[in-house]
């Protein structure tokens, strides 16, 4: 049968990215410290050469199916430079989507609950080198210093969801697991976000958040702190839901 896509184009006219987006498959998640089965969101692109009409789209699922459903994000250098030369790609490009549930305890109860959080990782291959970003979404508690200070009792808090994105190359494209991502974010803000809590963890939890105050800000230079120090390329992002305003308050850090 005739190869359509395979066909010369005599254009001179190279595509960035082609390929398939929305794609869901089930996938069970293991970077050897978080172990999770569900749906994920899958894209995968290629560059294509100017003189190629197509891609072959069908291999793109097929290299889902055969090499991403135990998807280990250490493995992806291997699996990249596999699918790029399944596909005769001079780059290659997985972006992966899921949510992950890791177990809480409330702190006074002791009660287990799962909170959900949103992983997004993006692989890209060329001949030089690998590059994955890994960003981790969570969410925190936080008050306000500003309310705290002015009122005469209570301050205003809010959920705040936080956004971590660290890049690895090369040897160490996945140099900050889901787990330790979340670990960091958790750290930065006034007390925890836990579906599952009593009264007696609902006070100590209000308590912590009015003893430890924090701006949009301080959250943003907590765990940039936390990244620099052990070396990593990252980004943050920082939105406060906030609850006496009609706006949310934000804040990035690139670095």
């Amino acid at each position: 049968m005739h190869d359509i896509q395979n066909e010369l184009d005599d254009r001179g006219i190279e595509i960035d990215e082609v390929g398939i987006t929305g794609l869901r498959y089930p996938i069970t998640f293991d970077d050897g410290t978080t172990h999770h089965s569900g749906i994920a969101d899958l894209e995968v692109t290629v560059r294509l050469q100017q003189d190629r009409r197509g891609t072959h789209m069908s291999r793109m699922v097929a290299l889902v199916h055969d090499q991403l459903r135990d998807f280990d994000p250490r493995a992806l250098p291997t699996i990249l430079k596999s699918g790029a030369s399944l596909l005769d790609a001079p780059r290659l490009t997985i972006r992966f989507e899921m949510p992950l549930a890791l177990p809480v305890t409330a702190p006074a109860s002791a009660l287990e609950s799962y909170q959900v959080h949103q992983v997004a990782i993006v692989g890209t291959w060329e001949p030089e080198a690998a590059i994955v970003s890994t960003a981790v979404t969570s969410e925190v508690t936080s008050l306000c210093p500003c309310s705290k200070a002015i009122s005469d009792y209570g301050a205003h808090n809010q959920r705040s969801r936080v956004t971590l994105t660290v890049t690895g190359h090369d040897d160490s494209v996945y140099p900050l697991p889901v787990a330790a991502c979340v670990a960091i974010i958790r750290e930065s803000g006034s007390a925890p976000v836990i579906p599952l809590v009593k009264r007696p963890d609902e006070r100590q939890m209000t308590m912590q958040a009015y003893d430890h105050p924090v701006f949009v800000e301080d959250m943003a230079r907590a765990v940039s702190a936390v990244c620099r120090a052990r070396g990593l390329q990252h980004q943050i992002r920082i939105q406060n839901l906030e609850s006496i305003h009609s706006h949310d308050a934000i804040a990035y850090v690139r670095a």
